[in-house]
């Protein structure tokens, strides 16, 4: 398997390649030049599997070439061996058509652990047998942060430096990433929202020198192998729920379109799912964008779901260049136009052509709220903020006659103030969430200014370079 970028102008890589590279040198994300294809039978011959089998049958096809298989296999089960629930991604249904994807039985309860366990291996595999280091630098609205750091932590060949919007996550996502003590890990609140770190990002990316100079590397959803692992659990769902012999569609909450795309990879492999509905809390660019070809750039607004503040949706560029017949330069123009006017607009066939697959809709925090408090009423099943507000948009965007199954992102503990504001107590901490409000945390507070950030990667860098403590 090849990968190109989005904007057609950076190497053509193998999947090694684009596991460390991470965001493309001309600034755009890589993704396979062809997508492979599930059959039928395919699919029908998944049933059964477990997890980590299944993972291998859908994913072999975008590695193959670079990892051995049974080291591939052996990584995958010891990925998806570090969650707590024996079918790693489980089903529950809460109504006659309507089930949770419950995405957060890995180790920092949240959807981005069950790539991430699988991408930390990953680096280390590659990085162990090319005798290499690299630094990660990194950008979380709150989960991603927590589920790198623990994927990547005290590993010899990574150092990985997580910034965040200071004020801006939950105090229970800051305390995951914030806790750990480990030599190759720092931690950098940003005076900012997401969008700024975001942009800090792919500043050192786009710094070549720099870039090379630390051998940088990312794990945000920008990374394909990120995209990758996430095809997985759609696959896994839809065909413990009688796909490809009976319809499906999946509800995604999302603010950087990394979630979503991943289903929406899922169906280019040939997953018939009938529809793809996007749940957008106030920051709703991507609803903006489905219902009416409006993609305008507003301020970002703090909210109870803080993994979808995100106005900038990083990923929506892999979807646009679909859109855009796969043409590298016209992405590339319709980038650099939205960066510089802050808004996008693709033109009547192209927005009927991503309405084919795509609905959306938008909720406030008062509408999350009331979701939270009628689930728990009815069937006493408690939502995080986030799954909340996919619920509510699976509620309004049906899908008569197809099971439609809501992507569970985070374990509501995670998100305590809005749930005693739902429903009149805290959540029941688990505890492992639990044991980390009892530690002290590590972290520094910065200016949103590249060059101060990156002199902290240099030194973490240096700091680590004779391994990790």
């Amino acid at each position: 398997m090849r990968y190109i970028s989005t904007r057609g102008d950076a190497p053509v890589l193998d999947f090694e390649g684009a596991l460390l590279a991470g965001l493309a040198e001309d600034g755009g994300l890589y993704v396979p030049e062809t997508w492979p294809q599930l059959s039928l039978d395919a699919l029908r011959r998944l049933r059964g599997l477990d997890y980590a089998e299944t993972a291998f049958r859908v994913t072999w096809p975008f590695i193959d070439g670079s990892i051995e298989a049974e080291d591939y296999r052996r990584i995958l089960k010891d990925a998806y061996g570090a969650f707590e629930h024996p079918a790693t991604t489980p089903l529950t249904q809460l109504g006659p058509d309507l089930w949770a994807l419950e995405l957060f039985h890995g180790p920092t309860l949240a959807f981005k652990d069950v790539a991430l366990q699988l991408l930390g291996r990953l680096f280390d595999h590659v990085l162990a047998r090319r005798g290499e280091r690299i630094a990660i630098v990194g950008a979380t609205s709150g989960d991603t942060g927590s589920a790198a750091i623990e994927a990547c932590r005290d590993r010899e060949n990574i150092a990985i430096c997580i910034l965040h919007p200071k004020g801006r996550t939950s105090e229970a996502q800051r305390k995951q990433m914030t806790t750990v003590d480990a030599a190759n890990v720092l931690n950098i609140a940003v005076e900012g929202d997401f969008d700024d770190c975001q942009d800090l990002v792919k500043a050192m990316f786009a710094d070549q020198i720099f870039r090379r100079e630390v051998n940088l590397s990312a794990v945000n959803s920008i990374n394909w192998a990120r995209v990758m692992a996430q095809i997985v659990y759609y696959v896994y769902a839809a065909v413990r729920l009688g796909v490809p012999d009976r319809e499906i569609a999946f509800a995604v909450p999302t603010g950087n379109f990394g979630n979503v795309f991943a289903a929406y990879g899922a169906k280019k492999m040939g997953l018939p799912i009938r529809r793809l509905v996007i749940g957008s809390n106030a920051n709703d660019i991507l609803t903006r964008f489905f219902e009416a070809d409006d993609m305008s750039m507003r301020p970002v607004k703090p909210t109870h779901s803080p993994s979808m503040d995100i106005q900038v949706s990083s990923n929506f560029e892999r979807l646009l260049f679909d859109l855009y017949d796969r043409d590298g330069r016209a992405t590339a123009t319709a980038m650099r136009d939205f960066r510089e006017s802050g808004a996008l607009s693709v033109g009547a066939n192209r927005h009927g052509a991503a309405r084919e697959t795509f609905r959306a809709a938008r909720f406030d925090d008062a509408e999350t709220l009331a979701g939270i408090k009628r689930w728990q009423a009815e069937s006493g099943y408690l939502l995080d903020p986030h799954t909340a507000v996919g619920m509510l948009a699976a509620d309004a965007c049906p899908e008569p006659g197809a099971a439609m199954v809501v992507a569970a992102t985070a374990h509501p503990a995670k998100f305590s103030d809005a749930i005693q504001a739902a429903v009149g107590e805290p959540p029941q901490l688990p505890p492992r969430l639990a044991a980390v409000f009892q530690k002290e945390e590590r972290y520094d507070v910065s200016p949103n200014d590249i060059a101060l950030i990156q002199d902290k990667v240099r030194a973490l860098v240096s700091a680590t370079a004779g391994g990790n403590s």
